[in-house]
């Protein structure tokens, strides 16, 4: 699997950035089928960090309801990345 396809987008909430400044660890959405090993191969080469852990979620979609209608969202996968200490990765470079 191809390096850009493993790492869809960061995830960017107040949660992922209360965890970036403590314990320096970045969350993901990622390829369904991705594993640890590709996600932290990708982001060392994408982002240029050293990656110390890498801890997955399956996300089920959520139900939802358009008048009468019943639809189902996708179900997705998140990455939690730690990196190692002094590494660390902007996503907003002035």
């Amino acid at each position: 699997m191809n390096i850009y396809d493993v790492i869809k987008k960061p995830l960017i909430t107040e949660k992922t950035s209360i965890e970036k400044e403590g314990t320096n660890t970045i969350a993901f959405e990622v390829h369904r089928d991705a594993n640890k090993i590709e996600i932290k191969q990708a982001v060392e080469k994408l982002f240029k960090v050293e990656v110390t852990t890498v801890n997955t979620v399956n996300v089920a979609g959520k139900v939802k309801r358009v008048g009468r209608a019943f639809g189902k969202r996708s179900n997705w996968k998140k990455a939690y990345v730690k990196l190692k200490a002094g590494s660390s990765v902007d996503f907003f470079e002035v």
